[in-house]
């Protein structure tokens, strides 16, 4: 049996690249027979960017909702707030205490935000951010982490600091998790082309009503081949984005419309557009039903899912607590 951990950060609603890069394919693990999936939302490491509590407690709900929409399964396997273990962050605290500080500054993460803000503008919780994800990591013996790759680099560190604490007692503390990267799905380009992402603002959430999700496909960069030409499909963000989501014979059909030429970017973007609306209807109105003020079902899983996973972490953490000798 595998052992599948996965994290989404709390700093928007998600977007179509979370769902496709990250949502998705993690329930799909979780549905594999033998599988059991740990899914937290992680809205401690929010507050490196979101100060704002009002704004972060919407988040949350919003990523619960999503993952309840589309169909993550809470009877078998487990969903939580990472702020409602407190064992994420005691973990963390012992592992900050085996973690070079060469080992962070180096984190490519790290640097990438240094540069663009300057080090004044960066914090500590920014700095020590994969210290704590090792910890949200190694607290539930997880054996497959699925990630980007822009998240290879913390799967080795968290490898690597959990090896130091194993040689540091001469024992297994720690399962030493692998990382699980699907080459299909590493980037999701946004409606500008670069990758879709909150901070680049050029993202697509699936979940806006028809008219606000419109307007936003709307604004899908395109060229200026006039409408009669022939066009290449292979390089334009539009075709990129419905073939994600079409099926085989959607795509070619698509594609044929590009290469005869009379079809102009306009018309693919209300194609995709319609496709959003089709394929996620489910998911859509099950989001809606969610959100809906009053609906207690939200808390209740959330609730019962940080018990399940406290069970698990406070295993860890005490056998951590016994070979450091704070037991």
């Amino acid at each position: 049996m595998s052992r599948i951990l996965t994290g989404i950060q709390s700093s928007g609603r998600p977007h179509l690249g979370n769902i496709l890069g990250a949502i998705l394919p993690a329930i799909n693990l979780s549905k594999v027979a033998g599988n059991e999936s740990f899914l937290f939302i992680a809205d401690l490491h929010s507050l490196t960017t979101l100060k704002d509590g009002p704004t972060r407690r919407e988040y949350v709900r919003a990523i619960a909702a999503t993952w309840l929409a589309f169909g993550y399964d809470t009877t078998k396997n487990t969903l939580w707030r990472q702020s409602r273990v407190p064992e994420h962050t005691e973990l963390a605290w012992y592992l900050n205490c085996f973690t070079p500080m060469p080992m962070l500054l180096n984190a490519t993460s790290y640097k990438d935000k240094v540069d663009k803000l300057g080090e004044s503008a960066t914090s500590a919780g920014l700095f020590t951010y994969p210290v704590l994800q090792t910890a949200d990591i190694l607290l539930y013996d997880a054996d497959l982490v699925p990630v980007g790759k822009d998240q290879r680099q913390h799967l080795e560190m968290a490898r690597d600091i959990a090896g130091t604490v194993n040689r540091q007692y001469g024992k297994d503390i720690f399962v030493l998790p692998e990382a699980r990267i699907d080459a299909k799905i590493m980037t999701i380009p946004g409606i500008d082309g670069a990758k879709m992402s909150k901070s680049y603002n050029n993202y697509i959430d699936i979940f806006l009503p028809e008219n606000d999700l419109w307007k936003v496909v709307k604004r899908i960069l395109s060229d200026s081949t006039p409408l009669e030409a022939p066009k290449n499909p292979d390089n334009d963000i539009t075709f990129q984005l419905y073939s994600l989501l079409a099926s085989d014979e959607q795509i070619e059909q698509m594609r044929a419309k590009y290469e005869a030429g009379g079809y102009g970017f306009g018309s693919a973007k209300k194609d995709f557009y319609e496709l959003i609306l089709s394929r996620f209807a489910t998911e859509r109105a099950r989001f809606t039903e969610l959100m809906a003020d009053g609906n207690p079902e939200l808390e209740r899983e959330l609730q019962a899912g940080e018990e399940k996973a406290r069970a698990v972490a406070s295993r860890t953490i005490a056998r951590v607590r016994d070979v450091m000798g704070f037991s």
